[in-house]
Protein backbone atom coordinates (compact mmCIF):
# COMPACT_ATOMS: atom_id res chain seq x y z
CA UNK A 1 0.00 0.00 0.00
CA UNK A 2 1.32 3.44 -0.89
CA UNK A 3 1.62 6.04 1.82
CA UNK A 4 1.93 9.61 0.01
CA UNK A 5 2.87 12.77 1.68
CA UNK A 6 2.52 16.26 0.25
CA UNK A 7 3.61 19.21 -0.36
CA UNK A 8 2.44 23.00 -0.43
CA UNK A 9 4.54 23.47 -3.74
CA UNK A 10 4.27 27.52 -2.98
CA UNK A 11 7.50 27.99 -4.96
CA UNK A 12 6.32 26.31 -7.85
CA UNK A 13 3.07 28.16 -7.93
CA UNK A 14 5.34 31.28 -7.59
CA UNK A 15 7.57 30.28 -10.69
CA UNK A 16 4.48 29.53 -12.58
CA UNK A 17 2.79 32.95 -12.50
CA UNK A 18 6.25 34.30 -13.94
CA UNK A 19 5.35 31.93 -17.05
CA UNK A 20 8.61 29.51 -16.52
CA UNK A 21 8.15 26.40 -18.03
CA UNK A 22 8.06 23.63 -14.91
CA UNK A 23 8.27 20.31 -16.25
CA UNK A 24 6.88 17.52 -13.89
CA UNK A 25 8.93 14.66 -12.66
CA UNK A 26 9.01 11.78 -10.54
CA UNK A 27 11.58 9.82 -9.18
CA UNK A 28 11.81 6.58 -8.36
CA UNK A 29 13.72 4.28 -5.81
CA UNK A 30 12.97 0.76 -6.77
CA UNK A 31 13.02 -2.13 -4.04
CA UNK A 32 11.40 -5.55 -3.41
CA UNK A 33 10.27 -4.95 0.32
CA UNK A 34 10.33 -0.98 -0.63
CA UNK A 35 9.78 1.03 -3.11
CA UNK A 36 10.19 5.02 -2.42
CA UNK A 37 9.28 7.90 -4.75
CA UNK A 38 9.22 11.71 -4.84
CA UNK A 39 7.50 14.06 -7.51
CA UNK A 40 8.81 17.88 -7.89
CA UNK A 41 8.32 20.02 -10.56
CA UNK A 42 11.57 22.13 -11.87
CA UNK A 43 12.56 24.26 -14.34
CA UNK A 44 16.39 23.07 -14.19
CA UNK A 45 17.92 25.54 -12.22
CA UNK A 46 14.95 25.33 -8.68
CA UNK A 47 12.90 22.44 -7.81
CA UNK A 48 9.78 22.25 -6.33
CA UNK A 49 8.14 19.82 -3.72
CA UNK A 50 5.09 18.32 -4.74
CA UNK A 51 4.61 14.39 -3.07
CA UNK A 52 6.37 11.92 -1.63
CA UNK A 53 5.51 8.66 -0.66
CA UNK A 54 6.71 4.72 -0.27
CA UNK A 55 5.21 1.91 -1.57
CA UNK A 56 5.09 -1.29 1.35
CA UNK A 57 5.40 -3.96 -1.12
CA UNK A 58 3.18 -6.54 -0.29
CA UNK A 59 2.15 -10.43 -2.16
CA UNK A 60 2.78 -14.02 -1.86
CA UNK A 61 5.00 -14.93 -4.01
CA UNK A 62 7.36 -12.77 -5.80
CA UNK A 63 5.43 -12.43 -8.97
CA UNK A 64 2.82 -10.64 -6.56
CA UNK A 65 5.45 -8.45 -5.37
CA UNK A 66 6.14 -6.95 -8.73
CA UNK A 67 2.74 -6.76 -9.63
CA UNK A 68 1.97 -4.68 -6.63
CA UNK A 69 5.30 -2.59 -7.49
CA UNK A 70 3.61 -2.09 -11.01
CA UNK A 71 -0.07 -1.48 -9.63
CA UNK A 72 0.97 1.42 -7.03
CA UNK A 73 3.48 2.96 -9.10
CA UNK A 74 0.52 3.00 -12.32
CA UNK A 75 -1.96 5.05 -9.33
CA UNK A 76 0.81 6.89 -7.89
CA UNK A 77 1.20 8.07 -12.19
CA UNK A 78 -2.66 8.26 -12.47
CA UNK A 79 -2.88 10.74 -9.85
CA UNK A 80 0.55 13.01 -10.19
CA UNK A 81 0.19 13.19 -13.82
CA UNK A 82 4.56 13.13 -14.59
CA UNK A 83 5.91 14.40 -17.67
CA UNK A 84 9.21 12.20 -17.33
CA UNK A 85 10.65 9.45 -15.11
CA UNK A 86 13.56 9.44 -13.28
CA UNK A 87 14.79 5.47 -11.61
CA UNK A 88 17.92 4.63 -9.79
CA UNK A 89 19.78 1.92 -11.59
CA UNK A 90 20.93 -1.67 -10.45
CA UNK A 91 24.07 -1.65 -8.69
CA UNK A 92 26.13 -4.42 -8.73
CA UNK A 93 25.81 -6.53 -5.25
CA UNK A 94 28.08 -9.32 -3.22
CA UNK A 95 24.52 -11.16 -3.14
CA UNK A 96 23.46 -11.93 -6.82
CA UNK A 97 19.84 -12.85 -5.49
CA UNK A 98 19.46 -10.07 -4.79
CA UNK A 99 20.94 -7.48 -7.54
CA UNK A 100 18.37 -10.20 -9.37
CA UNK A 101 15.12 -9.25 -7.10
CA UNK A 102 16.36 -5.30 -7.57
CA UNK A 103 16.44 -5.46 -10.86
CA UNK A 104 12.82 -6.86 -11.38
CA UNK A 105 11.76 -4.43 -9.12
CA UNK A 106 13.09 -2.08 -11.51
CA UNK A 107 11.51 -3.46 -14.52
CA UNK A 108 8.11 -3.34 -12.80
CA UNK A 109 8.46 0.07 -12.02
CA UNK A 110 9.73 1.05 -15.65
CA UNK A 111 7.11 -1.13 -16.55
CA UNK A 112 4.13 1.44 -14.93
CA UNK A 113 5.87 4.03 -16.77
CA UNK A 114 6.56 3.13 -20.56
CA UNK A 115 3.24 1.56 -20.39
CA UNK A 116 1.70 5.34 -19.62
CA UNK A 117 4.01 6.61 -22.50
CA UNK A 118 6.47 8.43 -20.04
CA UNK A 119 10.18 8.55 -21.01
CA UNK A 120 12.63 6.96 -18.51
CA UNK A 121 16.14 7.82 -17.53
CA UNK A 122 18.58 6.19 -15.42
CA UNK A 123 21.30 7.56 -12.65
CA UNK A 124 23.58 5.47 -10.89
CA UNK A 125 23.63 6.14 -6.83
CA UNK A 126 26.92 7.68 -6.77
CA UNK A 127 25.76 10.22 -8.93
CA UNK A 128 22.19 11.47 -7.37
CA UNK A 129 24.45 11.39 -4.38
CA UNK A 130 26.89 13.60 -6.36
CA UNK A 131 24.31 16.09 -7.45
CA UNK A 132 22.18 16.05 -4.32
CA UNK A 133 24.85 16.33 -1.59
CA UNK A 134 28.74 17.35 -3.76
CA UNK A 135 29.87 13.75 -2.39
CA UNK A 136 29.08 10.39 -4.20
CA UNK A 137 29.62 8.83 -1.18
CA UNK A 138 26.72 10.44 1.33
CA UNK A 139 25.39 8.49 3.49
CA UNK A 140 21.58 8.18 3.19
CA UNK A 141 21.23 10.65 6.16
CA UNK A 142 23.05 12.72 4.36
CA UNK A 143 20.67 12.58 1.43
CA UNK A 144 17.56 12.90 3.30
CA UNK A 145 19.28 15.90 5.18
CA UNK A 146 19.80 17.97 1.73
CA UNK A 147 16.52 16.94 -0.04
CA UNK A 148 14.49 18.03 3.26
CA UNK A 149 16.74 21.38 3.05
CA UNK A 150 17.19 21.85 -1.05
CA UNK A 151 12.77 20.87 -1.44
CA UNK A 152 12.21 22.92 2.03
CA UNK A 153 10.80 20.20 3.95
CA UNK A 154 9.87 20.49 7.52
CA UNK A 155 8.50 17.08 8.17
CA UNK A 156 10.64 13.79 7.96
CA UNK A 157 11.05 11.70 5.27
CA UNK A 158 11.02 8.32 4.70
CA UNK A 159 14.53 6.99 3.92
CA UNK A 160 13.49 5.23 0.46
CA UNK A 161 10.82 8.20 -0.21
CA UNK A 162 13.74 10.43 0.13
CA UNK A 163 15.66 8.61 -2.48
CA UNK A 164 13.21 8.99 -4.73
CA UNK A 165 12.87 12.44 -4.05
CA UNK A 166 16.66 12.76 -4.73
CA UNK A 167 16.61 11.04 -7.85
CA UNK A 168 13.95 13.68 -9.22
CA UNK A 169 16.65 16.37 -8.33
CA UNK A 170 19.27 14.75 -9.86
CA UNK A 171 17.09 14.12 -13.03
CA UNK A 172 16.18 17.79 -12.97
CA UNK A 173 19.47 19.33 -12.56
CA UNK A 174 21.31 16.96 -15.13
CA UNK A 175 18.46 17.18 -17.90
CA UNK A 176 17.94 20.57 -17.21
CA UNK A 177 14.19 19.40 -16.66
CA UNK A 178 14.20 18.64 -20.34
CA UNK A 179 12.73 15.80 -21.90
CA UNK A 180 14.72 12.62 -22.54
CA UNK A 181 13.28 10.02 -25.12
CA UNK A 182 13.12 6.82 -23.79
CA UNK A 183 15.98 4.56 -21.84
CA UNK A 184 19.35 5.87 -22.86
CA UNK A 185 21.18 4.22 -25.38
CA UNK A 186 24.51 2.48 -24.67
CA UNK A 187 27.34 1.57 -26.58
CA UNK A 188 30.43 -0.74 -26.52
CA UNK A 189 33.57 0.95 -26.14
CA UNK A 190 36.71 -1.34 -27.27
CA UNK A 191 37.08 -3.57 -24.64
CA UNK A 192 35.80 -1.37 -21.28
CA UNK A 193 32.13 -3.26 -20.79
CA UNK A 194 29.61 -0.89 -21.40
CA UNK A 195 29.20 2.74 -21.51
CA UNK A 196 26.76 5.76 -22.01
Amino acid sequence: MSQTETGTAQGAKNVKSAKVALTRIIGIDPGSVITGYGVIESDGARSFHLAHGHIRVKGDSFAERLGCIFRELTDVIDEWHPEQVAIEQVFISTNPMSALKLGQARGAAITAAVTQGLPVSEYAAKSVKQVVTGRGAASKEQVQTMIKALLQISKPIQVDAADGLAIAVCHAHSRGGQGTTGLPARKRSRGRGLRR
